[in-house]
């Protein structure tokens, strides 16, 4: 928890929350498809014989409980499903389009979200024309909701899967488009047993042409998967990250030692993309009020909020963020640190980042916090127009 001091006492609602300016940079285009769309692609492409419910409402449930099942086989279904509609132009499309409208409407103002390009080629496209179609589906969705009165800007990262060997291809994919709508580079999988060191000649590569990557790191496997993206791989962010923990010792007069590791990315700001509640399903906390995200915040780690995937884990930003007001008693100065964390740790130009925090996200969170004081001032002042 943050000390007192820090604190307006300008503790949000629900409603705050939504409306307040925040910032995604970990988020999985194939984990976060509307219920409804899935059965509608699964019936275009002849799929629906596969899903495990058709009902919309239903297989959202099925989707949820199978995230939280403990098992990695049905865990790893649940994606099976999402991907296997996302195979043709259409449908990447409109899938991109719907979440950027639905992050939008969440309250989001910046988003980056990857995917894996290499697992959408079923249908016969090419890795450009996954590329191509997904970026034309954000822009569609940020059309959407500027006509909706709301404002958004979605890049993306290119994906590979660790367990793969198109790592150095997706690279240079990623680097073809990067100045059309593609911010960055990613690996995802497995960690154990597929080390991002597998992959060095696309670090390499990406570092040579001075461009962006997150490596998932620390979700599962623990500090040398950390060390590795770091030290040998070069991360700009860590995904997840959330292990860096194992190298923070608490003792029982509330002291705290950090270790080498733990140091070095809290002294290099190196920015942790942590998912509260994915991390919670794949046992990385027990409950909210021990995520380490609470630690991380009192020792300003540079640790930011994040959804992973918001069908498996029935979550948005919003959600993540009332979990934590509950937790942590976080007031909407934390949500502003935690966003404007994220919106440093962009992979847009530093003026954009610049701009975007001090012209969209400051602002807004200074109008909520004059909001709470009204409502106090108004509130405290009754019995005298009465």
């Amino acid at each position: 928890m943050t000390n007192q001091t820090d604190r307006t006492g300008t503790t949000p609602d629900s409603d705050q929350i939504r409306r307040a300016p925040k910032v995604l940079l970990h988020d999985h285009l194939d984990g976060g498809l509307r219920p409804g769309t899935v059965v509608e692609l699964a019936d275009a492409a002849g799929y629906t014989s596969r899903l495990p419910e058709t009902d919309p409402d239903r297989l959202g449930v099925w989707f949820r409980e199978a995230a939280d099942s403990g098992s990695l086989e049905r865990y790893l279904e649940t994606f099976s499903h999402t991907v296997g509609v996302m195979q043709t132009r259409d449908a990447l499309v409109r899938v991109a389009a719907e979440c950027a409208e639905d992050l939008a409407e969440d309250g989001v103002v910046y988003a980056e979200v990857r995917y894996a390009p290499e697992q959408h080629l079923d249908g016969g496209l090419s890795l450009e024309e996954v590329v191509e179609a997904v970026n034309e589906g954000f822009r569609e969705g940020e059309r959407r909701a500027r006509e909706a009165g709301r404002r958004i800007r979605v890049g993306a990262l290119l994906t590979a899967m660790r367990h793969a060997a198109r790592a150095l291809e997706i690279a240079e994919l990623a680097n073809r488009y990067r100045d059309l709508g593609v911010v960055g580079f990613d690996i995802a999988g497995a960690e154990a047993g597929y080390p991002p060191t597998r992959h060095l000649d696309a670090f390499e590569y990406l570092k040579r042409e001075n461009n962006h990557f997150t490596i998932h790191a620390g979700e599962a496997f623990g500090l040398p998967s950390i060390w590795q993206a770091l030290q040998w791989c070069g991360a700009d962010r860590l995904g997840h990250g959330v292990r860096i923990i194992d190298d923070i010792q608490v003792h029982e007069d509330g002291s705290v030692k950090l270790g080498r590791l733990a140091s070095y990315v809290r002294d290099k700001r190196i920015p942790l993309e942590l998912c509260p509640s994915s991390n919670l399903q794949t046992g990385a906390a027990r409950s909210y009020a021990e995520h380490p995200i609470g630690l991380l915040r009192r020792l300003h780690f540079r640790a930011t909020v994040n959804t992973d995937n918001r069908l498996m884990s029935h979550t948005s930003m919003s959600r993540e963020f009332e979990y934590l007001v509950e937790a942590f008693g976080y007031t909407l100065d934390d949500m502003q640190w935690f966003s404007v964390n994220a919106m440093k740790s962009a992979f847009i130009p530093f003026d954009e980042r610049l701009a975007m925090i001090n012209d969209v996200i400051k602002p807004g969170y200074a109008e909520l916090k004059s909001e709470w004081l009204f409502r106090q001032t108004a509130s405290t002042s009754g019995s005298v127009d009465e």
